[in-house]
């Protein structure tokens, strides 16, 4: 199993996650797509995560809550720009308190690589200085690490059942 590339690109207000995860583009897609299947992955494992919306439709938004032990919540919510299955999903992203005017944009390619491993690499783009900053003081990088290293779990675990 690989390990998640993360880069920093402090120039362009840019971060980006790259991985090779194993399991055919056509499974990591349903799996990233699928709100049944994203409590399953998203977020760091000492939260609950609950999908309040998923309207997986250009213009359509987002948002899962972050639930801890000691009922810690985190909200994120967004909206989807651009959705070409199963290879490229675009996204708002923010977090609540934040609120509009302060979303990154994320973009998520998935390409089919020919072992039957697909290749997903994620951008980040923030709209401002202070914003990136921010979220980059967050220690965003070790939650989003995590994040990932369940999505590559998880689709292990599918994949051993097909």
């Amino acid at each position: 199993m690989s390990k998640t590339q993360f880069s920093i690109i402090r120039a362009e207000r840019k971060v980006v996650m790259d991985r090779i995860f194993a399991a055919p583009r056509d499974r990591v897609w349903q799996t990233i797509t699928d709100p049944q299947l994203i409590p399953q992955w998203w977020g760091p494992l000492r939260y609950e995560t609950i999908v309040d919306e998923m309207d997986l439709t250009v213009g359509g938004g987002w948002r899962f809550r972050n639930i801890g032990d000691n009922g810690e919540e985190h909200v994120f919510y967004g909206t989807y720009l651009e959705i070409t299955a199963p290879h490229r999903l675009v996204q708002t992203f923010n977090y609540e308190p934040i609120g509009p005017g302060h979303e990154s944009v994320e973009t998520a390619m998935l390409e089919e690589l020919a072992d039957g491993q697909t290749r997903m690499t994620m951008v980040s783009v923030f709209g401002t200085p202070e914003d990136f900053e921010g979220m980059i003081a967050t220690d965003m990088e070790s939650g989003a690490r995590e994040t990932w290293d369940r999505l590559a779990a998880l689709l292990a675990r599918e994949v051993a059942h097909e």
